[in-house]
C-alpha cells in the first residue's frame, strides 16, 4: 500500500478523530436540561410546541354568565379587508407561481448560452481542469493558465478600472513607500537616546488616512471578479506596501510604546473586523465543513465565527477546537460521529403525532454536545481557542427580538443548548429552553426558561449585531439555504469567478436574458413584501415565515457551494462517508476563487492586531468588563499566549506567517480590558460588583479609552 493510499484510507478511519469514542456530556446536564424543558412554571408562559397555542381554549362553568369574547383582529379591521383579503392573496401567489415558471424557464437559457456560445474549445477544457483541484496551491496554478488564456493578465496590469480611485491609491502607494524608506533610513541611522521621530509621525498620519475599510474602493468585489486568481497589480501593490508600513511603525523603538498603542487602536476602530457566517439549511450545512477546512489550511481562517441553524453546529466545531484538532476532525470520518438522524421512520411518525416534533430534543441535546465538547460555555470556548463563537436565536413568542448568543452577551449560556435553540425548525425540532451553567458547575434554565427556535426564521445572517458587538464590517458568507441558493445569481460574476462571455466584461447569457433574470427576481421580492406589509400572509405555527425570503443572505464576500440534486433527498439525514467526503471536496473548491481577497483583506487586519495586542499591556490597567458577582473573571488565555509565544508562534498555535505570506493569525478579541497581564486582572477583581459596574461592563464594548472610569474606580477602591 503506498503512502497516498494509507493517507486516504485514514481519513475514513473514525479512530483516527480526536476524541471519538469521548461522551463529553454528563448525564445530569442532559436530566436537568429535560427537567427544565418539562418544568410547570414556564409551560405557563411558553408554547408546549410548535401547534400548541400559550393560552388555550378553557371550559368555564355553565352557571356563570359568558362574557364576549373578541374575535376580530384589531390589526386588520375593516370590510374590505376582509372581503379582498383572500382574493388578493390567492391572486398575487398566482402571479408569483408564473414569474417562477418564468424564472426557471430563463436560468435554464442562460445554462443554454454559456454552455454553446462561453464554454467552448480551450476555455471549457481548462476549466474542468480547475474544478479537478483538491489543494489552493494547484488550483491556483490552473486558474493563473485560465488567467493567461482568456487575457486577464493584461487587465491586472492597467491601473485604472471603474470601481476604484486608481488616482488616489497610486499617488498614495508613492507617499507610503517614500514614507516607509525614510523611517527604515532613521532608525538604521539615529543613536538609541534620540526620541524624536518626524518620519514615523507623518507616516503615522498616512496610515491613519488610508486604512479604513473599503478605502478609495480597494475592498470593492469586483476587482476580484475580473479575474480567477487575483486583482490589479496595483490594489495588490498597495496593499503590500500598507502591511509593510504597519510592521516597521510596529518595530519602530523611537516611538513610544503609549503612541503606537493609540495608533493601532485608532487603526482597529476605522479598519473594522473580519466575521465568517455560516447559514443554516439543514444537511446543506455540512458543506460548510469543506469551506471551513479551505480556509484553516490556509491560514485565513477569521476568529469571529457565527452559525444559524445547522451552521451553528459547524460554528460550534470550529469554535471549541485548535487548529491542531481541526485538521484531524474535517475529514470525511467525521460522518460517524453525525448520528442525530438514526432512529426509523416509524419512530419519527409516532413522535410527530406525539409531540409535533420528527426529532426527540434530548437526543440531539446528547449528539449535538460531542460537537460542542460537552457542556462548554460561550466564554470557555472563547478562553480555550480564542475564537468568538455567535449563534443566533429566536425567541418562541413572535415580538421579543432575536438574540446572538456569545462570550459578551451570554457567556455562561451553554452552547449546546444556543445550537439546538437555532436549529429548532417548526415541526422539525420543537422550541428549547437555553441552559446556563452556574458556579457549581450545574445547569439551570437561562432568560426565566422562555423558548426559542431556529435563528433562521429571522437572522440568518446577523450583519448588525455583529457590527454592534465586535465591530464587523467585512462579512465572508457561507450559504447554503436551498430555498436561497437556487435564486443566487450574479449575472457580471463574483469574486474568482468572471463571466467569460466577451473576455469577462459583458453579462452572463447576454445582457437581454441577465437582465429579465434580475426583472423576474426582483418583482417577486416586490410581491412578497406587499403581501407581508399589507398583513395578508397567513402565519401558520404563529410564525411570520415572510423573512425566510426577504432577509438579507450575503455578505461581502458570499461562498455558494455546488449542490446537486440528491442533496434534497437527503435534508433530513446523516451522511455517508461517502457523501461527507464529496460535501467537503466542493466546499474547499468553493471558497478557493476567495482565498486570495481574504487573504489581503487580513493581511492589514492581523497586522493591525498584533501591534495592538503586542502594546496594550503598556497602558494604564482599566477595570475588568465584569459579569455577574456569582461568575468568576476568567484567565486571558491569550494574553498568555502572547506573552509567552510571540514573536515565534501566534495564538491558537499558527506560526508566524507574515515573511512569507504575509499573513499574521488573527488575534481573538478587540476588547483591549482582556488584554491586560494576569497581575492586573487579580488585582482588579477585589473591587466590589454593583449596578453601576455592570452597565460599565455592558457600554465598555463600545468605549475601549483606557482612562474611561477611572476617578469612580478609586471611589469603588
Amino acid at each position: 500500500m503506498t503512502s497516498d493510499e494509507s493517507v486516504n484510507c485514514d481519513v475514513y478511519d473514525p479512530r483516527t478523530i480526536p476524541d471519538y469514542d469521548r461522551e463529553f456530556i454528563h448525564p445530569n446536564d442532559l436530566r436537568q436540561f429535560e427537567n427544565a424543558l418539562n418544568d410547570n412554571e414556564t409551560n405557563s408562559l411558553v408554547a408546549l410546541n410548535d401547534w400548541r397555542p400559550i393560552y388555550q381554549r378553557v371550559r368555564k362553568n355553565r352557571g356563570r354568565r359568558r362574557k364576549s369574547r373578541r374575535t376580530t383582529d384589531e390589526t386588520r379591521e375593516g370590510v374590505l379587508y376582509t372581503v379582498l383579503k383572500w382574493p388578493f392573496l390567492f391572486t398575487v401567489f398566482g402571479w408569483i407561481t408564473v414569474l417562477g415558471f418564468a424564472y426557471a424557464l430563463t436560468r435554464f437559457y442562460i445554462v443554454l448560452y454559456e454552455q454553446w456560445v462561453s464554454w467552448r474549445g480551450k476555455k471549457e477544457s481548462l476549466r474542468r481542469e480547475l474544478w479537478k483541484q483538491t489543494n489552493y496551491d494547484d488550483w491556483l496554478k490552473a486558474a493563473r493558465a485560465l488567467d493567461n488564456h482568456l487575457g486577464n493578465m493584461q487587465w491586472k496590469e492597467v491601473d485604472e478600472y471603474a470601481y476604484y480611485d486608481h488616482l488616489t491609491i497610486n499617488k498614495l502607494v508613492s507617499q507610503l513607500r517614500k514614507a516607509r524608506t525614510d523611517v527604515e533610513l532613521q532608525m538604521r541611522n539615529e543613536g538609541p537616546s534620540s526620541t524624536e521621530a518626524p518620519a514615523a509621525e507623518e507616516l503615522c498620519a498616512l496610515l491613519e488616512g488610508c486604512v479604513k475599510n473599503n478605502f478609495a474602493g480597494v475592498e470593492n468585489p469586483r476587482l476580484y471578479s475580473e479575474t480567477y486568481s487575483g486583482t490589479k497589480n496595483l490594489v495588490q501593490e498597495y496593499i503590500d506596501e500598507v502591511q509593510r508600513c504597519i510592521q516597521v511603525i510596529s518595530n519602530n523603538k523611537r516611538v513610544s510604546s503609549q503612541d503606537k498603542y493609540q495608533h493601532f487602536k485608532h487603526l482597529d476602530t476605522n479598519f473594522g473586523r473580519t466575521a465568517i457566517c455560516l447559514s443554516g439549511g439543514a444537511t446543506f450545512a455540512y458543506y460548510h465543513f469543506g469551506v471551513a477546512r479551505a480556509l484553516l489550511d490556509n491560514g485565513v481562517l477569521p476568529e469571529i465565527i457565527t452559525g444559524t441553524s445547522g451552521g451553528a453546529l459547524v460554528a460550534a466545531l470550529i469554535a471549541t477546537r485548535t487548529d491542531e484538532e481541526l485538521k484531524q476532525l474535517l475529514v470525511p470520518a467525521l460522518a460517524h460521529r453525525i448520528r442525530a438522524s438514526s432512529e426509523g421512520i416509524t419512530s419519527w411518525v409516532r413522535r410527530w403525532w406525539r409531540t409535533g416534533a420528527r426529532f426527540d430534543t434530548v437526543t440531539w441535546a446528547r449528539e449535538c454536545s460531542w460537537f460542542c465538547r460537552g457542556s462548554t460555555t460561550f466564554r470557555e470556548a472563547y478562553e480555550r481557542t480564542g475564537r468568538i463563537l455567535n449563534v443566533s436565536c429566536v425567541p418562541s413568542d413572535p415580538h421579543s427580538p432575536t438574540i446572538l448568543a456569545n462570550y459578551l452577551t451570554s457567556p455562561n449560556c451553554v452552547i449546546w443548548s444556543a445550537v439546538l435553540a437555532s436549529a429548532a425548525v417548526p415541526g422539525i425540532l420543537n422550541p428549547v429552553v437555553l441552559m446556563t451553567k452556574k458556579r457549581d458547575g450545574t445547569l439551570a434554565p437561562y432568560s426565566f426558561g422562555h423558548k426559542w427556535k431556529d435563528g433562521s426564521l429571522r437572522t440568518d445572517i446577523p450583519i448588525r449585531a455583529l457590527n454592534l458587538h465586535f465591530n464587523v464590517n467585512f462579512t465572508i458568507v457561507s450559504q447554503v439555504n436551498p430555498h436561497i441558493n437556487l435564486f443566487f445569481f450574479s449575472s457580471r460574476g463574483s469574486v474568482g469567478r468572471p463571466v467569460t462571455h466577451r473576455r469577462g466584461r459583458g453579462w452572463r447569457g447576454g445582457f437581454l436574458g441577465s437582465a429579465i433574470e434580475q426583472y423576474i427576481k426582483l418583482d417577486m421580492n416586490k410581491w412578497l413584501r406587499v403581501l407581508r406589509h399589507l398583513e395578508l400572509l397567513p402565519r401558520p405555527l404563529g410564525q411570520d415565515w415572510s423573512e425566510i425570503w426577504l432577509q438579507k443572505f450575503s455578505g461581502t464576500i458570499t461562498i455558494w457551494p455546488k449542490t446537486i440534486p440528491s442533496d434534497f433527498y437527503y435534508i433530513l439525514s446523516d451522511p455517508s462517508a461517502e457523501r461527507l467526503a464529496r460535501m467537503l471536496n466542493l466546499g474547499q473548491q468553493s471558497a478557493f476563487p476567495m482565498i486570495q481577497f481574504i487573504k489581503n483583506r487580513l493581511k492589514i487586519e492581523n497586522a493591525i492586531l498584533k501591534g495592538l495586542h503586542q502594546y496594550s499591556s503598556t497602558v494604564s490597567p482599566v477595570q475588568p468588563h465584569r459579569s455577574h458577582d456569582h461568575v468568576r473573571e476568567p484567565s486571558d488565555p491569550m494574553t498568555e499566549r502572547l506573552d509567552h509565544n510571540l514573536p515565534d508562534r501566534l495564538p491558537n498555535g499558527k506560526e508566524d506567517l507574515s515573511d512569507s505570506s504575509g499573513i499574521d493569525s488573527p488575534v481573538p478579541s478587540r476588547d483591549s480590558s482582556r488584554l491586560q497581564p494576569p497581575s492586573s486582572r487579580r488585582n482588579r477583581r477585589r473591587s466590589t460588583g454593583s449596578l453601576f459596574q455592570e452597565m460599565r461592563r455592558q457600554s465598555a464594548v463600545f468605549f475601549d479609552d483606557s482612562d474611561m472610569y477611572a476617578e469612580d474606580d478609586k471611589k469603588i477602591e
